[in-house]
């Protein structure tokens, strides 16, 4: 969501840098994604400035060419010019040498000292387009001013700036979609007032086009309102309005919608615009309309009526799918002179099942949806129609129709001070509490010695419960301001109350937080051309969600791949390139006798192993390092054993594939490029899936840890010939087998494949740690252990030792 800083100035005074007023939203729990310059002709015209035409001549080598003299205030200097209608004596646009235009189409270009035909040409005589002012290319702009030669361009076209704030809204924060909701944040944050426009002016000049209105569901629509404004005069908007609906990455379509869109943005509140004219009987129903009716929309589909959702209709049919998108016949048009200008306060519920049955995603379904101000209608409506009258002309032709036969009443929260202390973390002052809930519009009355009774707006869709409340207070307070108790103390997973699955699922994410990588949490909608360009998942397999949101979240996942490469994907591309990353998530697939569901855990590495510094070079992370974190969560859960097959098949381009007796645990490998491709991600991936039921299935529980041994480790290092397939985890199976309580651990320090053995062979340089807990080892016992080792390794993998 996109906020104007200059729009917020009008709300409330701010004299903050745009970078303060971010840090502050963000703190409050308003997450301010980026900050964008906003300049009303792009590139702000400078090096731009107001010149006049000294002298004009016909270029002596090119017949459409004048070779001019321009004045732009510091200098007189020599311009070619292409244009027909250049003259002496006028006041022209003029792009100085080292100045960078901004084309309506095409590149922006930097304006250079150049030869043209022989003359000398210093810089531009400009024409609209050229400088993104209009489209006309006819001829250069001639100005009828008398302004000193050399004043910048931008004074005469009063080019504007602004900073605007992106905001990752939550789903909660309904109440925030609006410069007015980020206003009142800062209100509270900053304890200050905020100036909201009055609307005292408003009155109906008659009541000639009186429009009545019916409301047959009132349940789906709590309130209605509208009034008709004739005689408008249909067309552009002035330019403060196209510049603030530009700010929004909003395109200006014309003075009556731009309202709407304005009040949108500004207040919260959705509006729409019929043509009157195109009413049918004089009244407007609010109802539903049979399953299958045929209903066009203003993009010119023709959609069928699902039967639940709300419509807006005249006596003859629809006009408008509520809260969601106009009709085709009833919007308003250039040749539209009356209008009926509605402002209604919808069920969040009818319109969610309206909007995703139909696909459609607005501006309007998104505030409705989530929660929009029942108390708003009347006043955006009064404000709306009467900056209508002031860039469309017209007259107010009705009274306001208010249908609203069951008031929605503030919501009473009963809060304990022992609550709040214990949330918070610390003591609170009654009386900052009673400030802060009074500055975020939330009335405390009923006060008693241990706690108060709160008045919540209904337009805080958010706070329906005391930690809510409590939350408000916390977050203007501010989460970083609590300071850390002194008795805060560790709670040991262990202990936790959990079924055993969660507890292992607890600890094990402990352990890999603690290796630095961070957990994510992604959907487990994903899109269909994943599974179709994947060359590892089937399509086929795909289970289809019916009412899907978009085509982007169409199915449901089959991998955690494609969803953990998104989020790798959006770090990089925030320059946070050194990534660790985990998930414990489900995935789905369609069986012939249903549908299939696995809880599975995905582990994601690209990037370096740690930052670069002056004594520790950048390494960049390898399939060893995520291999020995597969092989931690086997050694953790108790689960070592599987067996491991190298693979190159999709999505790797080289792989480990584990199993557990005749059963896949998993694989871990580095990524095909193609594959990274498909999820945006322009880097080396290495990445493991397990099947987290599987694990936990064939887990003996996490180990439990003896006292060290009082008595001496001994090594002992051998050099084993074997055939080249013989794998290291048979090596060390074998090991295990034979070396039984003694063997501590082993591991390889050499692994040789030359010309001083013969082919087909390789020579592992192994290291064997024997202990005894109850007392130290003998020679003696210590051959025979190496002797059984050597034995097996004979018998089992066909080994021979290297002399």
């Amino acid at each position: 969501m996109k906020i104007s800083i200059n729009r917020l100035k009008d709300f409330i005074a701010l004299d903050q840098s745009p970078e303060e007023i971010a840090a502050l939203l963000t703190g409050s729990g308003l997450e301010v994604e980026g900050i964008e310059v906003f300049e009303s002709i792009k590139g702000g015209l400078d090096g731009v400035v107001i010149g006049q035409v000294m002298t004009c001549a016909k270029h002596p080598n090119a017949d459409k060419l004048s070779v001019t003299t321009v004045d732009i205030g510091t200098a007189i200097v020599p311009i070619v010019c292409g244009a027909p209608n250049v003259a002496a004596g006028q006041k022209v646009v003029v792009a100085t040498e080292g100045s960078t235009l901004y084309p309506i189409s095409g590149e922006p270009f930097e304006i250079k000292k150049a030869k043209i035909r022989g003359e000398v040409s210093q810089g531009m005589i400009c024409a609209e387009d050229e400088v993104g002012i209009g489209e006309s290319h006819a001829g250069i702009m001639v100005l009828d001013t008398d302004l000193p030669n050399g004043t910048p361009a931008a004074e005469y076209f009063k080019v504007s700036k602004d900073h605007v704030l992106e905001i990752g809204l939550t789903p909660n924060r309904s109440d925030a979609a609006s410069h007015l909701g980020v206003a009142r944040d800062l209100k509270a944050l900053l304890k200050r007032e905020i100036c909201i426009p009055s609307v005292d002016a408003f009155q109906s000049d008659s009541n000639q086009r009186p429009i009545s209105v019916v409301v047959e569901n009132a349940a789906d629509c709590p309130r209605y309102s509208g009034l008709t404004i004739s005689n408008v005069e249909v067309g552009p908007s002035p330019a403060w309005l196209q510049n603030y609906l530009r700010t929004l990455d909003l395109e200006p379509i014309n003075n009556i919608v731009d309202v709407t869109n304005f009040i949108l943005h500004d207040l919260g509140q959705p509006l729409h615009a019929f043509d009157a004219d195109k009413i049918q009987g004089g009244k407007i129903i609010v109802k539903k309309l049979p399953q299958g009716t045929t209903f066009v929309t203003l993009d010119d589909k023709e959609r069928k009526l699902s039967g639940g959702e709300l419509m807006i209709c005249d006596e003859k049919g629809g006009l408008c799918i509520a809260g969601i998108f106009g009709g085709k016949g009833s919007g308003v048009s250039d040749t539209t002179q009356n209008i009926f200008l509605e402002s209604a306060y919808f069920s969040p519920d009818v319109i969610r099942r309206g909007s995703q049955y139909h696909g459609l995603k607005t501006d309007a379904s998104f505030r409705f949806e989530r929660g929009t101000d029942p108390n708003m209608p009347i006043y955006a409506l009064k404000r709306a129609a009467l900056l209508i009258k002031e860039i469309a002309g017209g007259e107010i032709s009705s009274e306001v129709v208010d249908v609203y036969p069951n008031p929605i009443q503030n919501l009473e929260i009963e809060v304990s001070y022992r609550n709040i202390n214990r949330l918070i973390g610390k003591e609170s002052e009654k009386s900052e509490i009673r400030t802060t809930l009074g500055l975020l519009d939330i009335r405390v009355f009923d006060e008693q010695e241990n706690g108060f009774k709160v008045s919540v707006p209904p337009y805080r869709v958010d706070v329906t419960r005391e930690a809510d409340v409590i939350e408000e207070i916390l977050r203007i307070h501010g989460f970083d301001n609590v300071p850390l108790s002194e008795t805060l103390k560790a709670d040991s997973l262990a202990e936790h109350p959990a079924k055993d699955f969660n507890k292992l699922q607890y600890r094990l994410s402990e352990i890999l937080s603690g290796i630095g990588f961070y957990e994510i949490i992604t959907n487990s909608l994903t899109k269909p051309v994943y599974a179709e360009k994947s060359g590892f998942l089937n399509p086929e397999r795909n289970v289809e969600i019916l009412n899907k949101l978009s085509e982007d979240l169409g199915v449901m996942r089959q991998s955690l791949l494609f969803s953990g490469l998104e989020v790798l994907a959006y770090n990089i591309n925030r320059r946070q390139t050194d990534l660790k990353m985990f998930e414990f998530g489900t995935v789905y697939a369609k069986t012939e006798n249903g549908y299939q569901e696995e809880k599975r855990l995905g582990i994601f590495l690209t990037g370096d192993k740690h930052i670069e510094s002056w004594q520790m070079p950048s390494v960049p992370v390898g399939f060893a390092d995520l291999y020995s974190v597969v092989d931690l969560i086997l050694e953790k859960l108790g689960s070592e054993g599987a067996e491991v097959e190298i693979i190159h098949e999709a999505p790797y381009d080289y792989a480990l594939k584990l199993t557990l007796g005749t059963k896949v645990l998993g694989t871990v490998g580095l990524l095909q490029e193609e594959i990274c491709k498909l999820g945006e991600v322009k880097q080396e991936v290495f990445f493991a899936e397990l099947s987290w039921d599987l694990l936990t299935k064939k887990a003996k529980g996490l180990k439990k840890y003896q006292e060290i041994s009082k008595f001496p480790e001994v090594r002992r290092d051998l050099s084993l010939v074997i055939d080249r397939q013989v794998s290291f985890d048979k090596i060390k199976k074998v090991a295990v087998k034979a070396g039984g309580k003694l063997l501590q651990r082993i591991g390889v320090f050499d692994v040789y494949q030359g010309d001083k053995i013969e082919a087909g062979k390789k020579a592992y340089a192994l290291c064997f740690f024997l202990q005894d807990s109850e007392q130290t080892l003998t020679d003696q016992v210590i051959e025979r252990t190496m002797s059984r080792l050597i034995q097996s390794f004979e018998n089992e993998v066909g080994a021979f030792i290297r002399k």
